[in-house]
């Protein structure tokens, strides 16, 4: 296992079971922790105020409109999601069916959740290489994700995945992208992320 810190790459004996990286990053709050399919521990920088405030929207949207339907659960940056192929991924925001939800024991909620989102998001920060993100736009999609926004502020664009495998790249920040099937009714102005 390596822990790749920055692009600093720290030798690490052995892998760690879910429970093990549960308790590794409850031990390093400080920090926030990926794992990805190869058993690799991400350790990730905080992201600048206009990122976190970018991210606080998306989240806050989310929450608005599941409270609104009464649908799911949503999430914060701060969740762990344990997917089939191994990795423990945090997206920035992100929304849970009813359907999957209830399949989730109460033992389970208080750990990782080994289940997959139906959508995430994840907002690129200036440091994030775009490559990077697109490959994990597709690692959420290869693992059950039906609808997944990668929004490129600094670029001003946002690359929809869909689970059907396209890929719709919408230039500009002057529209609302929708929640389409998946969360039906739900929607973001793309606008906002130009207000300081």
């Amino acid at each position: 296992m390596l822990i790749v810190e920055g692009h600093k790459i720290v030798n690490y004996s052995e892998h760690m079971t879910d429970d093990e990286l549960f308790d590794f990053c409850q031990a390093n709050k400080e920090l926030q922790i990926e794992r990805d399919a190869q058993q690799n521990i991400i350790i990730m920088a905080p992201v600048g105020g206009e990122s976190g405030k970018n991210e606080k929207d998306f989240i806050y949207e989310v929450e608005h409109w599941r409270r609104k339907t009464s649908l799911g659960e949503s999430f914060s940056s701060s969740t762990g999601f344990i997917l089939p192929n191994g990795a423990m991924r945090s997206p920035d925001a992100s929304w849970v069916s009813p359907e999957r939800w209830q399949n989730v024991s109460e033992e389970q909620k208080k750990k990782f959740l080994p289940i997959v989102p139906d959508f995430v998001v994840e907002v690129r920060s200036p440091t994030d290489k775009l490559e990077r993100m697109k490959d994990k736009m597709q690692e959420w999609v290869d693992n059950g994700v039906c609808l997944a926004w990668l929004v490129d502020v600094e670029g001003e664009q946002t690359f929809i995945y869909r689970s059907n495998g396209s890929i719709e790249i919408v230039p500009g920040f002057d529209q609302e992208l929708s929640g389409e099937d998946v969360m039906e009714g739900f929607s973001f102005d793309l606008s906002q992320l130009r207000l300081s």
